[in-house]
């Protein structure tokens, strides 16, 4: 079991990024959070079965179809033991 940080740069947003990666989630039972930060980026908290965790990760590099991904940077982070996979206002 991992957690994993993740942030996405880009025009991810106003792209439904957080609906895509919580469906991407979803498929992987991943549990955690998505939300979009102030400075345009989106903000992804993964935990579960590191190569599912991993795979997810690689996808945030192209995200949604009408995504633009620049940069995606990631840091493993303490587990929290969620219950499910959130979408954050």
């Amino acid at each position: 079991m991992k957690r994993i940080q993740v942030r996405v740069y880009g025009r991810v947003q106003g792209v439904s990024f957080r609906v895509w990666c919580k469906e991407q989630a979803l498929e992987k039972n991943l549990v955690g959070l998505v939300r979009n930060e102030e400075n345009g980026s989106v903000y992804i908290e993964l935990e579960g079965d590191f190569k599912a965790v991993q795979s997810v990760v690689a996808a945030c590099y192209f995200g949604p179809e009408l995504a633009v991904v620049t940069d995606v940077s990631t840091k493993e982070i303490s587990l929290k033991k969620d219950n499910e996979f959130e979408i954050h206002d």
